[in-house]
């Protein structure tokens, strides 16, 4: 896992503090100083003086990318690695728009986060860069006193900082419109969807102006996000500088094709006979009933591991993961959504049991290892299921489909596998094994439910997949072969000196045929041809049934040698059967009339033309970086399927409503509606008497003559009687005289006299500074005179 370094600050990289280009030594030698900083960006002198206090200069290339589209005034969606610098990417653009504090309207900017620590980190790095600049900032979080964040909004402040359900809580409470902020971020967009929060952005985004700039950062970008952005943004920027979308160069990828029933008895030959036992391996299941299962089955095989889903208690997956890091197991199960975030950078294999529905999802798992140039194997254990969404992803991958090469795909052998499969079943009989075998089953029709359909290209070439061509892959043939040469040696140490003669056939090599062709085995005759009688009413139903079928047969073979007569691959063989079969028109292939004349398409003619010309096309962009992950649990997977029917026209399945639209979860796990107020606020200010404080107060910039005075904090702080506590509320008193009892006019008068009694000091210690230098020029030139 990733540990943070506490003396780097948030917002930038590490590997940007060692680099000052003002070294002395360089501009001696002549040495050109490098470009391309924050001073290019055109920012303002205080927040230059600020990231130049904090000591870095040079722009991370999400930062580089990022804030001069912002400080345009554009809606941005980024998407970066955490601890490339985010922060500082919608900080410094935020301090350039407000600039200085604003008390009329209330709140200009709005960063919500998904946690409590993520915004107190937040809230301390505006502190370090708004440093130099006069904006008021507050902090609103869940689980803090409500009556304290009721008076913090009372006093205007330029900035809010909070976590999303409390804030919308705040909003429904106090009936607050938003009206004045201009600079909204949602940061770490894609938890923030993942954990629950959509209905309270949405309810938050209603309530802000139609002028006001978003931003999203995020790591990954889920679809809910896709459809919040697409919806809520106004023609957005996608900037991608994510997880590498190709796969590492050093990562070989293995495909094992397996019999739908032995997927765990392929997953335990792969484990004993080919992958070291030493070596780290993460495997990849679809639900976290399936991770429960493996992990029994692993157990009963002798195999340590450990397992981490999402269901799992949060101590329970840091002690797990820990075992796995600190290479106390080599085995870690686990679900999708579990690995979110997992980085072990000694991973050495990925085995994915279950086959992941999208090419995006199995580069997301195969990424795990061969990272920072270290070389990593990727086993991928597929069946008649998953054949459709392998071809999807050899077409993502710009790779052919190659069943007869036994590098990259194949199956395992046979006998072991068969073995295995007996050992499997043992264990299944167990009563704990039974039941969550039973449950696993059922979870697996779910999940090939749920899971993302492939292609409809790709579903058409996985019927002409050859399955018949898979050989043993050559990962087995080489612990084959070593098993071979042992047995060999063994029979010649209990061979005596006499010659014998070797066999005509292997017996090893005559049994995997055998199992093979006993597998491959189709009877020409059904079980109704058994002895048939001839005028049998079964042996005519099954004649014609027979005759039908081989007219199709001949069809269907027709296609194929068609086909490769297009591909130039025919035969001249073959080319005589065709002439023998006879060509018959079909209705489908007809070509419809068009008439041109009056013919209206619902494209443009130009259409592709203009989306080559389109400058920004976030809905294609979105779509190509959209990274979705299916639930672990069943719930979650019978709630997506809930939320999808058949469409007859569309001949698909479309997403409806969400039951739980409108709705928000608390605190305490209740769903209650959004607009869900419980009057807490008005109480509040019946107590505290707060409206009687406005109007006084009112009433007083009435009677002033200066038109724009600042308002008086409405809640002093209670301080204990203590040494600490006069001290304490001394200095608040000193604060509300000082600050907030001046006008605009007088707290700018005062900055100006401040700066110009600044400038004096500097000049007259300038002057001093000359008349010295004067003064011992002089006294260097008398004692020069006297030697």
């Amino acid at each position: 896992m990733d540990m943070e370094d506490p003396n780097v600050i948030p917002g930038f990289s590490i590997e940007n503090a060692d680099l000052d280009y003002d070294d002395d030594e360089s501009t001696k030698k002549g040495k050109k100083k490098k470009g391309g900083g924050f001073q290019a960006m055109g920012l303002s002198m205080p927040i230059i003086k600020a990231i130049l206090k904090i000591g870095y200069k040079i722009p991370t290339p999400i930062q580089r990318k990022t804030i001069p589209l912002i400080l345009e005034g554009r809606d941005v969606v980024a998407m970066a690695k955490t601890g490339s610098g985010k922060t500082a990417c919608f900080l410094i653009p935020l301090f350039e728009k407000l600039k200085q504090r604003e008390v009329k309207n209330g709140a200009r900017a709005l960063i919500l986060t998904p946690t409590r620590e993520l915004a107190i980190q937040t809230f301390k790095f505006i502190k370090q860069l708004g440093k130099f600049l006069d904006l008021k900032t507050i902090l609103v979080l869940g689980g803090d006193s409500m009556d304290s964040q009721f008076a913090a909004i009372h006093t205007l402040p330029d900035i809010i900082v909070a976590t999303p359900g409390r804030f919308l809580h705040l909003c429904v409470e106090m009936n607050l419109k938003l009206s004045s902020v201009e600079y909204c971020v949602f940061d770490e967009a894609d938890r923030l969807f993942e954990m629950g929060f959509g209905e309270q952005l949405t309810e938050t985004l209603k309530r802000l102006p139609d002028g006001r700039q978003m931003v999203l950062f995020s790591a990954t970008l889920p679809k809910l996000m896709v459809e919040f952005a697409k919806a809520g943004l106004s023609d957005p920027t996608l900037i991608r500088l994510d997880v590498e979308s190709k796969i590492p160069e050093t990562l070989d990828l293995k495909f094992i094709y397996c019999r739908p029933d032995e997927r765990y008895a392929t997953l335990l030959v792969l484990l004993r006979e080919v992958i070291p036992k030493k070596a780290q391996i993460v495997l990849f299941a679809g639900t976290q009933h399936h991770v429960e299962l493996i992990s029994m089955i692993l157990n009963k095989a002798g195999i340590a591991n450990t397992f981490v889903y999402s269901g799992l208690d949060a101590s329970a997956r840091k002690i797990n993961t820990a075992k796995f890091t600190m290479k106390k197991v080599n085995v870690l199960v686990v679900t999708d959504i579990a690995a979110r975030g997992l980085d072990i950078p000694t991973l050495d294999y990925v085995v994915n049991v279950h086959f992941p529905g999208k090419p995006k999802l199995f580069i997301h798992r195969v990424g795990r290892c061969a990272r920072a140039g270290r070389s990593g194997t990727a086993y991928s254990i597929f069946s008649n299921d998953d054949i459709a969404h392998m071809i999807d992803l050899h077409m993502f991958l710009t790779r052919p489909v190659q069943e007869a090469d036994a590098r990259n795909m194949g199956r395992a052998p046979p006998e072991m596998v068969e073995a295995e499969h007996q050992i499997v079943l043992e264990y299944v009989k167990h009563i704990d094994l039974a039941t969550a075998y039973r449950i696993s089953n059922n979870a697996y029709k779910q999940y090939i439910v749920t899971r993302p359909a492939a292609s409809a290209s790709s579903n058409k070439k996985a019927k002409h997949f050859k399955i018949g061509q898979l050989k043993v892959l050559e990962d087995f043939e080489k612990t084959l072969k070593q098993e071979t040469e042992l047995n060999k040696l063994g029979k010649q140490k209990n061979v005596q000196l006499a010659i014998v003669k070797k066999p005509a056939v292997d017996p090893d090599e005559f049994r995997n045929d055998f199992i093979s062709r006993m597998k491959s085995f189709r009877p020409q005759a059904t079980i109704f041809e058994l002895n048939p009688k001839s005028n049998s009413k079964q042996l005519r139903i099954m004649a014609e049934k027979r005759d039908k079928d081989n007219i199709k047969i001949e069809k269907h073979k027709r296609k194929l040698v068609e086909q490769e007569l297009e591909e130039g691959k025919k035969p001249a063989a073959d080319q005589e059967e065709l002439e023998t079969v006879p060509k018959k028109k079909s209705k489908k292939n007809a070509q419809p009339i068009k008439d041109d004349a009056n013919y209206i398409s619902h494209q443009a003619k130009d259409h592709v033309e203009e989306d080559g010309y389109a400058v920004n096309s976030f809905a294609k962009e979105a779509g190509s970086a959209e990274f979705s992950v299916i639930g672990d649990t069943a719930a979650d997977q019978r709630l997506h399927q809930r939320l999808q029917k058949w469409d007859r026209k569309k001949k698909k399945m479309v997403n409806v409503e969400n039951p739980k639209a409108g709705k928000i979860r608390t605190e305490h796990g209740v769903w209650i509606a959004a607009s869900y107020k419980t009057g807490r606020y008005d109480r509040w200010k019946e107590r505290t008497k707060v409206d009687e404080q406005i109007a006084a107060r009112q009433q007083q910039q009435d009677s002033d003559a200066s038109d724009g005075e600042e308002a008086v904090p409405l809640q002093k702080r209670d301080y204990p009687h203590t040494h600490w506590g006069r001290h304490n509320a001394k200095m608040d008193l000193k604060k509300v005289r000082d600050l907030d009892l001046k006008s605009a006019d007088q707290i700018a008068k005062q900055r100006l006299l401040k700066e110009t009694k600044l400038a004096k000091e500097k000049t007259a210690r300038l002057k001093n500074l000359q008349r010295r230098k004067k003064a011992l020029g002089k006294k260097m030139a008398k004692t020069k005179g006297k030697k």
